[in-house]
């Protein structure tokens, strides 16, 4: 595997890791983590406590060269989510449950630390 590719890899991983503890401390539970089908994945499902699938989204970037992590969610990729949302739904026979899309960034920054930006509902 090409360095950039893994290290993306050990990016997101991180990311995801950091939004579950988020999430967590929150009271949400987690459900499942990098569900995959065909079409996509799923990074975080997670229960909210006022009752909501929540279907998360995290990106994670060491910088910002490349945009900020949110204007990485382009309007095929939000599709794709709503698609893979309603795919997990219709597997665990949830149609009709409470549920929304989230998205979460983790901005990595060149100290080591790291900030978090998440965004309830875009979808």
């Amino acid at each position: 595997m090409p360095t950039v590719k893994k290290n993306n890899k050990v990016l997101g991983a991180f990311g995801e890791e950091v939004i579950v503890k988020e999430l967590i401390s929150k009271n949400f539970e987690i459900i499942e983590r990098n569900w995959r089908i065909r079409e996509g994945e799923i990074d975080i499902i997670a229960l909210s406590p006022d009752g909501f699938f929540s279907f998360v989204e995290v990106k994670t970037r060491s910088s910002l060269a490349f945009g900020h992590p949110f204007e990485a969610i382009t309007p095929v990729k939000a599709q794709r989510l709503q698609r893979l949302a309603l795919a997990w739904l219709a597997t665990h026979k949830c149609l009709g449950c409470d549920y929304r899309i989230d998205i979460a960034a983790v901005l990595i920054d060149s100290s080591g630390g790291f900030s978090t930006e998440y965004r309830v509902g875009v979808l």
